[in-house]
């Protein structure tokens, strides 16, 4: 599957918060929402987008397979971002509405739209599901995100995914981070505020050097799973010289020296 055309498929579109951002990005923004109130409100505040070919929105459930059967979701009644389709826990269930809506299996969404440039993915308890079906269908575009629910994720993109850089993205402190933030833009330079609640930046656009999938699972292992996205890119190799890469650098030499200090004392003390 080949494209001419640079496809960003935002999966998990909310509100719409990363949509002003992909449209600089993209020559086409797919935008994937199940909530249909939130739809609504995409289609009223991107009508121009829309209207001259930018964005797509598509209202339904992202499923991995399917063939567009209605199927129950479950709408958070306080915040909208906790919506899902998996059956949220009993201890929590009281705060969802259970509602069926139409669905669509992501390869559905690919194929009517075209081979993609980046996809970010953030489905409530659902990525790997995603995952799994877009690379089983060989579907491995040049950037993808997902967030860190489980390691299970950083698996998927560094095996199935064949993808050997890794970037972070905090969830809790975009805005912070990315405040006032220099991005590329059709080979220019511009700034960019990230609001909060967005997925934030994707590609060069992040902060920081890409790491191999080592370094970013000792990473995450330090940090823990949560509200933090796993980009990933098979344009870019990771640097050498990444802060973590120094860092093993200077313990083996530390261990070594260490070593060779510590055996001529054992021998003169023997």
């Amino acid at each position: 599957m080949t494209s001419s055309k640079k496809i960003i498929y935002d999966f998990g579109a909310n509100n719409g918060s990363n949509i002003p951002y992909y449209l600089k990005k993209a020559d086409l923004v797919v935008a994937v929402e199940a909530n249909p109130s939130l739809c609504g409100q995409l289609e009223e505040r991107f009508s121009t987008a829309i209207q001259a070919g930018k964005l797509c929105v598509e209202n339904c459930v992202l499923v991995g397979e399917g063939d567009n059967q209605e199927v129950y979701f479950y709408l958070h009644k306080r915040h909208h971002v906790l919506s899902q389709l998996p059956r949220p826990d009993d201890s929590v269930i009281g705060d969802f509405n259970r509602v069926l809506l139409p669905s669509k299996s992501v390869m559905e969404i690919v194929r009517n739209h075209g081979a993609p440039y980046y996809i970010k993915i953030d489905i409530e308890g659902h990525d790997e599901v995603i995952l799994k079906e877009l690379f089983r269908n060989q579907i491995r575009p040049p950037l993808i995100s997902a967030e860190s629910t489980s390691i299970r994720v950083l698996a998927l993109l560094a095996a199935m995914g064949e993808y050997s850089a890794f970037k972070l993205v905090e969830g809790a402190t975009v805005a912070k981070m990315y405040g006032d933030h220099t991005i590329s833009v059709n080979g220019r330079h511009e700034s960019y505020s990230f609001p909060p609640q967005s997925a934030g930046p994707f590609g060069e656009d992040i902060a920081g050097q890409w790491m191999n999938a080592d370094d970013l699972f000792n990473l995450l292992a330090a940090k823990k799973m949560g509200w933090r996205d796993i980009h990933a890119t098979n344009l870019f190799q990771p640097d050498p010289t990444s802060r973590m890469q120094k860092r093993r650098y200077m313990l083996r030499h530390v261990r070594g020296w260490l070593l060779a200090k510590f055996r001529p004392s054992q021998e003169t003390n023997g």
